[in-house]
């Protein structure tokens, strides 16, 4: 009887394991999930949420490919990146204005943070 009770727990952590995983994933809930995640902490309407998660998506394959070339030091990583952030940041202060884009820049730092040291990001 342990021993169904042990496998079950061990089966239903794996489950939750894989599908916190396949979310982690999914670029369709992470981009809900920053949305309401925006519109929650900074109090952007769903147009200025909208806006910042597709201008943040746009961006993204260029920094996956700076993160993942292997041919790139850490320091040119990071210049080029700050160059995406540069480029990404502009537009979004563009539809939030200068107020509440400083308050997404404090508010992404606080993440940042948060979710630990990243290599580049």
């Amino acid at each position: 009887m342990k021993q169904i009770i042990a496998g079950a727990i061990v089966m239903l952590a794996l489950f939750s394991s894989v599908n916190s995983f396949a979310q982690q994933q999914d670029p369709a809930a992470r981009a809900a999930e920053m949305k309401q995640r925006l519109k929650t902490d900074l109090k952007l309407t769903d147009v200025q949420a909208d806006s910042v998660v597709a201008i943040n998506q746009e961006f993204m394959p260029q920094r996956r490919d700076i993160y993942m070339d292997q041919s790139l030091s850490e320091d040119d990583k990071k210049a080029k990146m700050k160059v995406i952030t540069d480029q990404s940041d502009k537009r979004i202060q563009a539809v939030l204005g200068d107020d509440l884009f400083k308050q997404y820049q404090d508010w992404r730092t606080k993440n940042m943070q948060r979710r630990g040291p990243r290599s580049s990001n």
